[in-house]
């Protein structure tokens, strides 16, 4: 009872913190926000830490020397924190953003863009998939807009119930239909329909939530993906990875990349093997060139699996 009350009680405030977040003056909104990034950096909670481990993979920190890697680390985590911050006040303030701010503020790198609506245009099914960087509910958009006419996502189920609600119910007025990775039947019989019905489905896949993932090199150490890979083996549609990130105070960047082709030779679990490292080392790529917008406060490496502390940054605290 005691616990239904806290669930209750917590999805409330969160639903009404989230209106008030929509109705106050952005500079507002924006000070509140990169505040409360700033107050989590400091105390350097487990996810900092986290956060800090995975960094010290993508820019090689344990070659420095410890003092200069300890300061450059920590100034680095500070900035992926209020990338962080903006990340969600974008995101609870995304209903309130004009079309036409979301469309003239995206910029787009890269050559997949035309060849994804030209598959979806001949009836083939796309994936975009995406590691957890930048604002991705702001591409979501920003390709509804451009005329994806909808996708279909994956979400991690959120407690309480009436939180992971909310967010469904965000998102789908943003165009997505949202499927729940947990808690019910797999997504992937849904997935593989709307694939071969030519429909688009993004998937944010740089950490492996259910432990079956495929094994990659990964920032030279090993990591476990997803297998989306899968779905491109199994249904044909295009595999093409996608990265998101900030440019400047209010405009966003992004660069859909060529298509991760099906390989000719080889038996299912090899092909799949072979496009999912394919799908790392372009994430790789992506992530060394804005390592800021990567927010990554879980374990990726498989290293960490096992681990139940937290490790510390090198160098003291700013």
């Amino acid at each position: 009872m005691a616990e239904r009350l806290r669930e209750r009680l917590l999805g409330t405030g969160y639903r009404l913190g989230w209106a008030a977040i929509c109705r106050l003056p952005e500079p507002v909104v924006h000070w509140a926000f990169m505040t409360a990034g700033e107050i989590a950096w400091r105390r350097q909670g487990r996810g900092v830490q986290r956060l800090e481990a995975n960094l010290r993979r993508v820019i090689g920190y344990d070659s420095m020397d410890p003092a200069e890697a300890g300061a450059e680390l920590r100034e680095l985590s500070r900035e992926v924190m209020r990338s962080y911050a903006r990340y969600y006040m974008e995101a609870f303030r995304m209903q309130v953003i004009p079309a036409e701010r979301i469309l003239s503020g995206m910029h787009i790198e890269g050559p997949g863009e035309q060849h994804a609506f030209d598959q979806m245009k001949a009836g083939r099914g796309v994936i975009f998939a995406l590691p957890h960087m930048g604002n991705f509910e702001h591409a979501g958009a920003w390709i509804n807009l451009r005329g994806a006419d909808g996708f279909t996502t994956v979400m991690e189920r959120l407690k309480p119930e009436s939180v992971y609600e909310a967010f469904v119910k965000f998102r789908s007025a943003l165009g997505m239909e949202v499927l729940p990775l947990t808690g019910g039947a797999s997504p992937f019989g849904t997935l593989a329909q709307r694939l071969r019905a030519g429909r688009l489905v993004c998937i944010v896949v740089d950490r492996d939530l259910r432990e079956t993932g495929v094994e990659v090199d990964f920032f030279g150490e090993k990591a476990k993906l997803p297998a989306t890979a899968a779905l491109a083996v199994h249904t044909g549609a295009a595999l093409m990875p996608v990265a998101t990130w900030f440019e400047g105070e209010r405009d966003w960047g992004a660069h859909i990349y060529d298509e991760i082709p099906i390989p000719e030779t080889g038996d299912r679990r090899e092909k799949i093997q072979v496009m999912t490292q394919q799908l790392a080392n372009v994430f790789e790529q992506a992530i060394r060139e804005h390592p800021q917008d990567w927010h990554m406060l879980q374990k990726v490496f498989v290293a960490d699996a096992d681990s139940t502390s937290e490790p510390r940054a090198r160098g003291g605290r700013t």
